[in-house]
C-alpha cells in the first residue's frame, strides 16, 4: 500500500530503452528535490528492450501542489533527455475528468456511478453521452450532464465530431464505453488512442454481436468472461487492460448467462478504469504493461 500522507502525491510514468542506472538516476533526482518515494514498480521487457517504470512520490517541503509539479517537471526534463525517456507526470490526487458513453444497458453505468460515489474510482464524470434516451434519468439523478447523440449512417461523422467537442470542452482525459453499442470510426479511434476504454462481453476474440450469451449457450460453454481494453480501429482487438471470468454449467440458460455476464462486465470494466486512472497501464504496441 502507498505510504499514508496528507501531502499531494504525484505519479511519474517513464518508458525508455533498457539499461543500467535508470532507477538510480530517477530516484536520485527526486531525492535531491526533497521528494519521498512511496511506491515504485518497474519492468524490463527483454523482448522489446524497453524499460517501464511507475514512481509515486510526494514533496516534503513547503509550497503549492501546482508549483511543486512544475518545478519537478522542469528539472526532470534533463534527466529524461539523457536517458532517451518518454515520460508523464500526474497529480495522483486530482480526479480524472471522464466522459461515459452508453446505449440502453444500465449495469455498467450504474456500477461506475456507485464506485465513484463510494470513492473507489477517482474520476469526475463530465458528461454521459448516449445514442438513446433510456439512461437520461439515471445520469440526471446524479446531477450529471446527459447528451443525446442519436447515430445514423447519415450523421455518424457529425455526431462523432460533437462527441470530440464535448471531450475538448470539458478537458476530459478518459472516455469509457460502458456498453455503448456503436462502432467508432477509425478517425475517432485515432483521436482517442490510449484514452478510451471499452468493455467486451467475452474473452477476446469470441462471440461477437448483440446476443453473445445466446451464442455461448448454444456452444455449451463452461466459462464466461469479459475483457476491458483500449479502443482501436481494429474492432475489439485493442490492448487488453483487465479480464474477469466465472464458471457456468449446463443448468444455466441464456437469461441466466446474461445475468452472470453482467457481473463479469462490471468487474472487468471497473478494475480497468481504476488501473487507468491510477496511471498503472502502459501501452506497448498491441500489448499493455500493467502495474497492479
Amino acid at each position: 500500500m502507498p505510504h499514508a500522507t496528507n501531502k499531494t502525491e504525484y505519479i511519474l510514468r517513464t518508458t525508455c530503452p533498457a539499461g543500467s542506472g535508470i532507477v538510480a538516476d530517477v530516484a536520485g533526482y527526486l531525492t535531491k528535490q526533497g521528494c519521498y518515494i512511496s511506491e515504485q514498480s518497474q519492468f524490463d521487457d527483454q523482448d522489446s528492450g524497453k524499460f517501464f517504470m511507475r514512481t509515486r512520490f510526494h514533496f516534503q517541503g513547503e509550497g503549492s501542489a501546482e508549483d511543486t509539479g512544475k518545478s519537478i517537471e522542469e528539472g526532470f526534463a534533463e534527466v529524461a533527455k539523457r536517458l532517451d525517456m518518454e515520460w508523464t507526470l500526474h497529480n495522483a490526487c486530482a480526479p480524472v475528468k471522464t466522459v461515459i458513453m452508453v446505449s440502453k444497458a444500465d449495469h455498467c453505468l450504474s456500477d461506475l456511478l456507485y464506485r465513484k460515489n463510494k470513492g473507489d474510482l477517482n474520476i469526475e464524470i463530465t458528461a454521459v453521452v448516449s445514442n438513446h434516451q433510456d439512461l437520461r434519468p439515471m445520469a440526471e439523478r446524479e446531477g450529471i450532464r446527459f447528451v443525446h447523440l442519436p447515430v445514423t449512417k447519415e450523421n455518424k461523422s457529425q455526431q462523432e465530431e460533437a462527441l470530440l467537442d464535448i471531450v475538448k470542452e470539458t478537458d476530459s482525459e478518459l472516455v469509457i464505453l460502458a456498453r455503448y453499442m456503436q462502432i467508432l470510426s477509425d478517425n475517432l479511434c485515432g483521436h482517442l488512442a490510449g484514452q478510451a476504454i471499452n468493455i467486451h462481453h467475452s474473452f477476446l476474440p469470441g462471440f461477437k454481436g448483440a446476443r453473445p450469451y445466446y451464442q455461448a449457450y448454444d456452444r455449451g460453454v463452461k466459462l464466461i468472461g469479459a475483457t476491458a481494453h483500449y479502443v482501436t480501429a481494429d474492432l475489439d482487438e485493442g490492448p487488453i487492460i483487465e479480464q474477469s471470468v466465472q464458471t457456468v454449467d449446463h443448468t444455466m440458460g441464456p437469461e441466466m448467462l446474461t445475468t452472470a455476464g453482467r457481473d463479469t462486465e462490471t468487474v472487468a470494466l471497473a478494475r480497468a478504469v481504476k488501473l487507468h486512472t491510477e496511471h498503472r497501464v502502459f501501452v506497448d504496441g498491441n500489448k499493455t504493461v500493467v502495474f497492479k
